[in-house]
């Protein structure tokens, strides 16, 4: 088991110093249909929040380090782009699985892209073992105190635009997002609510358990979210204290958030980025004002998309 130290809130501050620049600060806009704001994360130059995370790990590193990370798709494409930028050596595991679109895109850049394993925690498992092996830093792509404090960056634009009153609603998979956001905007008095889908219940097992629990993972829109956490994840104790409420969203509800999305606000929105808007819409969090949902991502395939519109 790995040990991760927890990050802190001057941790996410001195993350977001390190990245201005690299990457972007998205737009906040407000969404009336919705009777709720959309923070774009989708409009960041990988289509997803996740370049933050991997922005703040890469420039932590000491010169000549080169990097192994495993990803459904979004966390790789955030290292491959930081690694490309950075001149720094990366390799990025994905699983068999992964979505098309997002292994496209992972072939533009000249990161080592290897597929292995029938799902994401194979292909979390080989990428672990292939860093020990090379004597490579893993970067995980939520259980790393430099990828939290990146993620967290979210947080501290939320706090500068709508002030602590708030209510900001989260995509949680490993938990990475909701945890860096959760160490800036829970001291300022915001509430935090983790989506997850019911089809990977991974990190409301754990929270139930104190500890990393597995589960049986389906199939599931919001493949961002999916799979199982890596065990002894510090995710899970940082969620423990900092989110307010955990809910679940049915592929149907995931389903309307992007339809919803394309026809009120002309966004393409993968599933995963799509469930804190299906949680708005399924009444499952409160709609006001002062509450900002994250779209966390776009990447989704032609051929996904257009099975949802239809």
């Amino acid at each position: 088991m790995r040990e991760v130290a927890a990050p802190t809130a001057d941790d996410v501050r001195a993350a977001r110093e390190r990245i201005r620049g690299l990457v972007v600060e998205t737009p906040l806009v407000e969404s009336p249909a919705l009777g709720a704001r959309l923070k774009l994360e989708s409009f960041q130059p990988t289509g997803s929040f996740k370049v933050r995370g991997a922005a703040a790990a890469l420039t932590a590193l000491e010169p000549g380090v080169r990097v192994v990370a495993a990803s459904a798709g979004n966390h790789g494409l955030g290292v491959a782009w930081a690694a490309e930028r950075l001149e720094i050596e990366a390799t990025v595991v994905v699983a068999e699985t992964a979505s098309p679109v997002k292994l496209e895109a992972l072939r533009r850049f000249p990161a080592d892209l290897v597929v292995h394993g029938e799902d994401y925690d194979a292909a979390e498992e080989h990428a672990l073992a292939l860093a020990a092996e090379r004597g490579s830093r893993f970067v995980s792509g939520y259980n790393d105190s430099d990828v939290i404090a990146g993620q967290g960056s979210v947080g501290l634009e939320l706090l500068e635009a709508l002030g602590g009153e708030i209510t900001l609603v989260v995509p949680v998979g490993g938990g990475g997002l909701a945890s860096g956001i959760g160490l800036v905007a829970a001291p300022a008095g915001a509430r935090v609510v983790g989506v997850i889908p019911e089809a990977s219940p991974a990190m409301r097992a754990s929270l139930a358990a104190g500890e990393v629990v597995q589960v049986r993972v389906r199939e599931t829109l919001a493949d961002g979210l999916a799979g199982n956490i890596e065990p002894g994840s510090v995710t899970v104790p940082l969620l423990s204290r900092l989110l307010d409420d955990l809910v679940a969203v049915s592929e149907g509800e995931i389903a309307a958030a992007m339809r919803f999305l394309v026809r009120e606000h002309g966004l393409v929105v993968e599933g995963s980025g799509a469930a804190p808007v299906a949680a708005l819409l399924a009444g499952k969090v409160e709609r006001t004002a002062s509450t900002a949902a994250v779209v966390s991502g776009r990447n989704v395939s032609a051929a996904t998309l257009a099975r949802v519109l239809a």
